[in-house]
């Protein structure tokens, strides 16, 4: 290769760079490992790759001194070749061991073809180096027999170069690009950025690598410019390395920045940026003033000298200095904003109860880093109830529950502390006597942090938390967090609670209402059988009685079996259909066809097709309650009257009228729709608040007018059906 002097000195320059570079992260690698196989095969590659960069300033200062055809240039350009297969074999080993775990399938299929690109290209170095050490040889066995021509040596070379290994280089580089695909796409998804650095700069080395070995193989040899910056191409990528390298403890590197470090770098190196400053302008003050340029130099380094003596030996000076590095080098471990946001809308996102306290382990755990986690809830009311396991997060807790009054709970009520569990095995005296339970160690060997969870009825629970992915501090930044996190926590817990206890309430009321509406059919049904027997005894051989009587024994059982599949259901038996509010207010009307006063029934020629949408028996029994108070309400000799107005407006009118005892409009306003509230000796109040909670329902409501001692009005009005639907049947009895 004949580059010029100054391509020469950039080479000799770069790769020196990168092998300082390689050379000072292989000795922090060297102190900082203990023992894993994947730190040592990291360190086993950063090595190598400093081989490499030493072996190519050798070419490079050789290419100086020879021509490209000097033994000397050749050996060491196959030097670095072979160099260069050790360190991407380095590199390949790496990747595959961080694979040998999530790759089990296909992983020897992707070893099998690093290993053959590593040996393609050995060859084709060993070949082309034999080749020109033996060629005089060689050329007196075979071109002394007529088997070859005399460029035998020359195509032989080429061959090995071009397709064995610049050939096996491409091939490598690609390679090592489905092995960090590979890498990035077997990553569990939490824990994808512990691995994104170094993925990212191995990925972009090997792009880099493509493109020079494609450019090579396309004109048979490396572009000089192209492998002059190959060094600091690489050299660029090792802060990733490490940074991967420190989130990562299972590859036991303990990768850390020292504070003091960083404080002495940083002073020594505005010293000496300064001085520079100062020797710049000495100099330009000389060069241009030659008379007394040398004295004001002089001057101006003594005074520069003086200067940085004093601020280096000034305490306040070097505070200053601390107090800028560790605000914008070393920030607090969280963004408190940012942390405070993330948690606050992973409580949020819970949508159901059982979530919300998954919710809770999670937002926890991301806070310190660990995996999993299992969450305890008092299971009793007030402060006494034993705590048990209510929900986890990656974990196969078993069914464990610990009493209030223990030694931890006590311990973690009374001192509101974050347990550490590691500090507790190092420490327990720190602890004040608190002795963990028996299960703990049984049933959880990871077990890290437990944190209370304090609310304003005391503590409702505790969080424990498993050991965290990478090695985890906490110190007093920590612990604020987690404590200020766990009031939020259990505040939100709390409200679970009340929430649960609130639809339990609820689920009973609705049960109790439900039950008071049957009950009260229950006690129209029992009035009508009470009414027929009481006429049995006059009309009992009565024919017509005998048949009415049947009937209406026959109407109760089936009433009485729709209540039952009510309540077994829990539901309406069936959906709103068009019905024919005529056709209800006859059934409304032969179903008291006994009781005295009778009920008159007006229904209009035009209004006898208007259709509702409702439940055929929920309407028949709403507008049913209405006209039996109406009967109660009135004696023998008064009357009722029920009338179905006509269509306006789209709604449909039915008014139901009385002569009985009337109400007075107090009672009215604030007592009549009111459940377990009548006027009745024997009522229960149920029918009206039954009647006005569906009419409302349906779209409709419920008007009343009365007087006492003259009678009561009731206006039913409901949406009517604009488009007629099929008109419901009467379903048999069951």
């Amino acid at each position: 290769m004949n580059e010029s002097v100054a391509l020469t000195d950039f080479a000799s320059w770069g790769y020196s760079l990168t092998a300082f570079v390689y050379a000072g992260f292989a000795l922090y690698l060297y102190a900082a490992w203990r023992g894993a196989v994947v730190g040592g095969y990291l360190l086993a590659a950063v090595c190598l790759s400093c081989v490499w960069a030493l072996s190519c300033v050798w070419f490079a200062q050789t290419q100086a001194l020879h021509t490209k055809d000097a033994p000397e240039s050749v050996y060491l350009w196959m030097l670095t070749v072979c160099m260069d297969v050790l360190r991407g074999g380095g590199g390949f080993a790496f990747l595959l061991v961080l694979l040998r775990s999530l790759l089990a399938e296909n992983l020897h299929r992707l070893r099998n073809v690093a290993i053959t690109v590593i040996v393609v290209q050995t060859i084709g170095a060993l070949l082309f180096i034999g080749i020109d050490f033996f060629q005089n040889e060689l050329d007196l066995i075979f071109i002394g027999h007529d088997l070859l021509s005399n460029d035998w040596a020359a195509t032989t070379r080429n061959f090995a170069n071009k397709y064995m290994i610049l050939g096996g280089s491409l091939s490598g580089a690609i390679l090592g690009l489905v092995l960090i695909e590979q890498l990035y796409r077997s990553i569990a998804q939490d824990v994808r950025g512990l691995l994104k650095p170094i993925c990212m700069g191995l990925g972009a080395v090997y792009i880099f690598e493509l493109y020079l070995f494609a450019d090579a193989f396309l004109f048979g040899h490396p572009s000089p410019v192209i492998w002059i910056v190959r060094g600091p191409a690489h050299a660029l990528v090792v802060p990733l390395l490490a940074i991967s390298a420190a989130r990562n403890p299972s590859w036991s590197l303990r990768i850390s920045l020292s504070r003091s470090a960083v404080f002495h770098t940083a002073a020594l190196g505005l010293c000496g940026g300064y001085l520079i400053a100062v020797a710049v302008i000495g100099w330009y003050v000389r060069k241009y003033n030659d008379e007394w340029g040398q004295a004001l130099q002089l001057i101006l380094l003594f005074a520069a000298l003086v200067l940085m003596t004093v601020f280096m030996a000034s305490p306040a000076q070097r505070a200053k200095l601390r107090v800028f590095l560790n605000k914008h080098l070393f920030l607090y471990r969280y963004d408190y904003r940012i942390e405070w946001l993330r948690f606050t809308r992973a409580l949020s996102s819970a949508n159901n109860q059982i979530n919300l306290a998954q919710a809770v382990i999670s937002a926890l755990a991301n806070l310190v880093e660990s995996p999993s986690g299992v969450l305890w809830l008092r299971t009793g009311a007030g402060r006494t109830g034993d705590y048990a396991v209510y929900a986890r997060m990656n974990h196969s807790a078993p069914d464990v529950s610990e009493p209030a009054d223990s030694s931890l709970l006590n311990f973690m009520r009374t001192q509101e502390w974050i347990i550490n569990l590691e500090e507790y095995r190092r420490n327990a005296a720190a602890y004040s006597g608190m002795r963990l339970p028996d299960w703990l160690a049984k049933y959880f060997p990871d077990a890290w942090l437990l944190i209370p969870l304090i609310g304003g009825t005391g503590m409702i629970g505790f969080v424990l938390l498993s050991a965290p992915r990478m090695r985890f501090e906490v110190n007093w930044e920590v612990r604020d967090l987690l404590k200020t996190a766990q009031h939020q926590a259990a505040s939100d817990l709390e409200r679970m609670r009340v929430s649960e206890d609130l639809l339990e309430a609820r689920k009973f009321e609705s049960f109790t209402r439900m039950s008071a509406f049957v009950v009260h059919d229950l006690k129209n049904l029992v009035a009508q059988l009470t009414l027929m027997l009481r006429n049995a005894e006059r009309h009992k051989d009565n024919p017509e009685f005998q048949a009415d009587m049947l009937e209406t024994v026959a109407h109760v059982e089936a009433k009485m079996r729709s209540l039952m599949v009510q309540l077994q259901e829990k539901r309406s038996i069936d959906p709103p259909r068009a019905i024919n509010l005529a056709q209800t207010l006859e059934n409304v009307r032969a179903a008291r066809r006994d009781a005295r006063p009778g009920v008159r029934l007006d229904i209009p020629p035009e209004t006898r097709a208007v259709m509702v949408l409702a439940h055929a028996e929920r309407l028949e029994r709403g507008i049913g309650h209405v006209v039996q108070n109406a009967i109660e309400a009135t004696p023998e000799n008064g009357r009722g009257n029920v009338t179905l107005a006509g269509v306006s407006n789209g709604r449909v009118r039915i008014v139901v009228l009385d002569t009985g005892c009337g109400m007075s409009k107090n009672f009215i306003r604030e007592h009549l729709s009111r459940p377990f509230e009548s006027t009745k000796a024997s009522g229960m109040g149920i029918g009206v608040f039954e009647t006005r909670q569906y009419i409302r329902e349906l779209g409709g409501e419920v008007f009343y007018e009365s007087t006492e001692g003259v009678g009561t009005r009731v206006d039913i009005e409901l949406p009517a059906q604009t488009k007629p639907g099929t008109e419901q049947k009467e379903r048999p009895a069951t």
